[in-house]
């Protein structure tokens, strides 16, 4: 399973809806009351969206700073004929 196999199953509200759906009934099948097991899986749903906008924002942000380090120009970096300095400046 890659990087990206684990971004997409933490984003998608179809693999928090089988966890959440799943610890219910392991719930109800070791005779917990019914409205126990909803909370839980009320729960598990809210963990759920939450950890999908973090990792969806944190997915967004990279691209947004990947795209903006590649649009720099190159005749901006150069000056006149000796390659550009790297600096550790953000």
């Amino acid at each position: 399973m890659t990087w990206d196999d684990v971004v997409r199953k933490l984003t998608s509200r179809k693999f928090w809806a089988t966890i959440a759906e799943f610890v219910s009934m392991l719930l109800l099948a070791l005779n917990f009351e019914k409205g126990s097991a909803e909370k839980v899986a009320a729960l598990i749903m809210a963990g759920g969206a939450v950890i999908a906008y973090i990792v969806g924002e944190g997915l967004i942000d990279a691209a947004r700073e990947k795209s903006r380090v590649q649009s720099i120009p190159v005749e901006l970096a150069m000056d006149d004929d000796k390659p550009p300095e790297l600096t550790d400046e953000a």
